[in-house]
C-alpha cells in the first residue's frame, strides 16, 4: 500500500495548520486507497491567536507538535525522526502555521527563511525523486527548497505571487479547483483556502491534488 506523510504546522488557520485542509488532505489520502502518517515540528509556534476575537493571545504559548496532534488524533511524529524510505509521498497543508511555524514569511516576506527542519524533511523526498504536494500559503516554501525556476501556484494573489517569484520560482495563476504541476521537481499545487470560499470549493482541488501526488509515485 502506498504511504504519504503528511507535514502539520499547528491546529487552526490563524496560527497553524488550517483545520478543514488538513481533514481533507487525510480523507482523500484514505479514499484514495493509501495510508498516512502525520508529522510537525516539535517546538514553540510563533504565537497564539484567539480563533473567536482573531487576538493574539499574549499570554499563551503553544507547541505546534502538541497542537498538530488534534487534527491527527494524537497519532503523530515530530518532523526530524521522518524516515523518507517508509514513505512514498510528501504532502503540506496550508494555513498561517506554514507561513509563522514551518517558516517566517509571515514576518520577513519575499526574505523569509524556511525552518531548518523542514527544509530537511521536505528536501529527502526531493533528492529521493519522490512527489510533494502543498497547498494554499505552503507553496511559499517551494523556491527555499526547491530553487530557481521551480513552478506552483498560491492561487491568484498578487503580492503572494510576485513574492514567489522574488525568491526565484514560477508562479502559474490558477482558479480554486485546479492544481498545477511541475513534473522536473515532482511538485503538486492548488490554492485551497487561498481562494475557496467554502469546504466544498476547498476540497475540489484538494482532492485533485491528493490523487495527482499518489498518481505520481
Amino acid at each position: 500500500m502506498k504511504r504519504v506523510a503528511v507535514l502539520l504546522s499547528g491546529c487552526g488557520v490563524f496560527d497553524g495548520t488550517e483545520v478543514h485542509e488538513g481533514v481533507l488532505t487525510l480523507l482523500a489520502i484514505a479514499q484514495a486507497g493509501a495510508e498516512y502518517e502525520c508529522f510537525a515540528p516539535n517546538e514553540d509556534q510563533m504565537h497564539v491567536v484567539n480563533h473567536l476575537t482573531g487576538e493574539v493571545e499574549e499570554s499563551q504559548q503553544r507547541n505546534v507538535l502538541i497542537e498538530s496532534a488534534r487534527i491527527a488524533r494524537g497519532e503523530i511524529c515530530d518532523v526530524s525522526k521522518i524516515d523518507v524510505d517508509q514513505f512514498d509521498a510528501l504532502i503540506v497543508p496550508g494555513g498561517f502555521g506554514v507561513a509563522k511555524n514551518l517558516s517566517d514569511y509571515a514576518v520577513s516576506g519575499a526574505d523569509c527563511e524556511v525552518k531548518p527542519q523542514v527544509i530537511e524533511a521536505v528536501d529527502k523526498f526531493k533528492v529521493a525523486s519522490k512527489p510533494v504536494g502543498f497547498m494554499c500559503i505552503a507553496p511559499i516554501m517551494i523556491p527555499r527548497i526547491y530553487g530557481p525556476k521551480a513552478k506552483a501556484t498560491i492561487g491568484n494573489d498578487e503580492d503572494t505571487a510576485f513574492a514567489f517569484n522574488c525568491m526565484g520560482g514560477q508562479h502559474e495563476s490558477t482558479a480554486v479547483d485546479n492544481i498545477v504541476i511541475d513534473e522536473e521537481n515532482k511538485i503538486v499545487s492548488t490554492p485551497a483556502y487561498m481562494l475557496a470560499n467554502s469546504i466544498i470549493e476547498a476540497n475540489a482541488g484538494i482532492s485533485k491534488l491528493v490523487n495527482k501526488v499518489i498518481e505520481m509515485i
